[in-house]
């Protein structure tokens, strides 16, 4: 598909002057962090007989790059933290909450279920009920859709919905021959045969089986993957450098103008208080052009600084019926609408998550783009972003692939990531959904927006999208 693609794009209705207004356009996008916030006067999501469920709130720990202050913690931890900072935050009664949901990806063996252990943790009652669940780095977007869920469902009143990934103490397994002899080991009854099984042993056996960002039906590292697909797309290295400058300056600017709310101070047992994400780090594009590739070799254009890196954090969202918020004194930051999953080959379209997710919400929501005043796209890597971009404003790519008589269009980039994205911030696999829903709260807030679309891709070939309507101020 890579070379079909890449011919059959000269052919469509992307131009080939795209580059250059893209490149004008994402790092001229600075402006409305400092916009005036205008009353919008659309129509409201709300229908009739269809129960309205809110966000609350939602707050998350700072973003770190694995192996630094986090490193001597568990996952549970994380999660613990940022569990306890909503109850910090909201107030809510710790015994008010109907149930706890946490996604997460590489899960630690010893607490599998990471959302009760973190639950307990934090003090909520054992009462309340808490599981996990895993769906890539869309984890815990399938945590807050499964609380929208049980609350639409009459199930629970107020869902606690989160995310954690902690990356800096993976579970490394011994080989599956080494793993075997340990088993049998185990069940061995006499001297003997526990000799037998020691003298068994082998140099190989001892090599241990290192976890990778790889995908098992095709074993393709996702960067491998991502490298592919920005050739397919006919990306450039400089458009994906530009990008991931623009992601990296508007978050150092979020940043320093105290946009980033949602983040919470966490005082690390043993280390200092932690109060801001670690990762933002604005370059130049000479220092960008300076690296080398980091999966094709030598002449992929994916490099580390044009993807996201490993990270460590946890996030957390309050959701609830509208009524039971007002009941509770509670001022909402914004309605949960339309949701939407899918699916597609994760060989050739591992990554395209954004653009067949995008469409359906939009339709199940009587929208169009022009109507979304924030996006929230999850950034893996910027060639993941621009290929997404340019399949979502190609009507070829449409039409042959996704079955649609025309292209949905792209996203206007003065509306776009403006306060950063997981290229810069950081993306701890589990936690960052609950991030993306909790900025378009924000800035929908912040920029006087009515209607924020969130899409994220996630490995498998899956996405996501979701809108998400701004509660009244």
């Amino acid at each position: 598909m890579a070379s079909m693609l890449l011919n059959s794009m000269r052919s469509c209705s992307v131009s080939h002057s795209w580059a250059m207004r893209f490149g004008a356009r994402s790092l001229s996008a600075t402006a409305p962090l400092q916009a005036q916030v205008q009353t919008k006067s659309k129509k409201t999501l709300a229908r009739p007989g269809v129960k309205n469920i809110v966000l609350v709130e939602g707050v998350r720990t700072p973003f770190l790059l694995s192996g630094t202050t986090y490193v001597d913690l568990m996952p549970h931890d994380l999660a613990r933290a940022a569990l306890q900072g909503l109850l910090n935050r909201t107030g809510v009664p710790k015994d008010a909450v109907d149930y706890i949901i946490y996604g997460t990806v590489i899960q630690e063996v010893k607490t599998s279920n990471v959302a009760r252990e973190a639950a307990m943790g934090a003090g909520f009652s054992d009462k309340i009920p808490a599981h996990t669940v895993t769906m890539a780095c869309i984890s815990s977007n399938q945590a807050m859709t499964s609380a929208v869920g049980l609350i639409a469902a009459g199930q629970c009143d107020a869902v606690v919905a989160g995310g954690v990934e902690f990356m800096s103490d993976v579970p490394i397994r011994h080989s599956r021959k080494m793993r075997k002899t340990m088993l049998s080991l185990n069940k061995a009854k006499t001297l003997g045969q526990k000799l037998s099984l020691i003298g068994s042993i082998r140099m190989a056996h001892l090599s241990p089986e290192l976890p990778a960002v790889a995908e098992f039906s095709t074993a393709e590292t996702m960067g491998h993957s991502a490298d592919r697909l920005a050739a397919a797309f006919g990306v450039s290295r400089v458009e994906q450098d530009e990008f991931a400058v623009r992601s990296h300056s508007l978050a150092k600017k979020a940043q320093e103008s105290g946009l980033l709310e949602d983040v919470i101070s966490f005082k690390v047992p043993g280390r200092d208080i932690v109060s801001k994400d670690n990762g933002i780090r604005p370059s130049s594009m000479e220092q960008m052009a300076k690296l080398k590739p980091a999966f094709i070799k030598p002449h992929g254009t994916v490099t580390a600084a044009n993807s996201s890196f490993l990270t460590d954090g946890a996030s957390a969202v309050l959701i609830m019926s509208e009524e039971k918020a007002l009941a509770m004194g509670y001022k909402p930051k914004a309605y949960l609408r339309d949701f939407v999953y899918v699916s597609q080959d994760p060989k050739d379209q591992l990554l395209l998550g954004p653009t067949y997710s995008t469409p359906k919400v939009l339709e199940r929501a009587g929208l169009s783009m022009s109507d979304i005043d924030v996006f929230e796209f999850h950034e893996a890597f910027a060639g993941q972003i621009m290929a997404n971009l340019k399949a979502m404003d190609s009507d070829w790519f449409a039409q042959t692939y996704m079955g649609r008589k025309s292209k949905v269009g792209t996203p206007s980039m003065d509306k776009f990531n403006l306060w950063g994205g997981s290229l810069s911030l950081g993306h701890p696999f589990g936690a960052t959904g609950c991030r993306l829903v909790t900025t378009v709260a924000h800035r929908l807030k912040k920029e006087g927006g009515q209607y924020g679309l969130v899409a994220a891709c996630a490995a498998g070939g899956q996405g996501h999208a979701m809108v998400i309507e701004a509660y009244p101020q």
